[in-house]
């Protein structure tokens, strides 16, 4: 804690808090903003369990007594780095997708092929638009109106398992279709 009248709490030094309500608080500081006078501290979880701790939000406003156990002796661990080259990667897959399906609205793509082509891309990666149809590893193409039936290519385990991902699709939406379906001609009676 600074001498000059204006209280400072270095990170990792011990305090000890007593509040209005007379609770002791102690624990090792994690953070203090000074111009709203708050203190947060770490402390030995209440549960018991040693892979957690509480955290105490004290306004030192709000208390009678404050004491530093032990002053830290060692500036804080720095934060830890993020990839920044791997979230720059997401960002540029994102806007890809998200340009690819512009691409695919301009051209007249109808909803149910849009979401096919999500639906086809949460289970293989390589799927891109040519046109109106769904281009799967290069390999299988999925056209209009993306049915299991419009699923062609050469490779006969390629179009099998691109056709599965359509059929399940299919069985997937039908269903939703059908409930809603269901719910909206149920008519209440008096």
């Amino acid at each position: 804690m600074a001498s000059d009248g204006n209280e400072y709490f270095s990170v990792g030094s011990l305090v000890s808090c007593k509040t209005c309500h007379n609770q002791v608080i102690e624990g090792e500081v994690l953070a203090f903003d000074q111009p709203t006078k708050m203190l947060i501290l770490k402390s030995p979880s209440s549960c018991g369990r040693s892979s957690v701790n509480d955290a105490h939000v004290v306004n030192l406003g709000q208390v009678s007594d404050v004491q530093v156990k032990r002053e830290a002796t060692s500036s804080p661990p720095p934060h830890p780095v993020q990839n920044v080259e791997r979230l720059k990667k997401r960002v540029r897959l994102e806007v890809e997708r998200k340009q690819h399906m512009i691409t695919a609205l301009e051209s007249g793509v109808s909803p149910e092929g849009l979401k096919l082509f999500n639906a086809v891309k949460r289970t293989i990666d390589d799927v891109a638009w040519e046109g109106k149809n769904i281009r799967v590893m290069n390999e299988v193409t999925i056209t209009p109106p993306y049915h299991p039936e419009n699923v062609q290519g050469n490779m006969e385990k390629a179009v099998n398992h691109v056709r599965k991902i359509v059929e399940k699709y299919m069985k997937d939406h039908s269903d939703t279709k059908g409930s809603s379906t269901e719910n909206s001609n149920t008519v209440a009676s008096p």
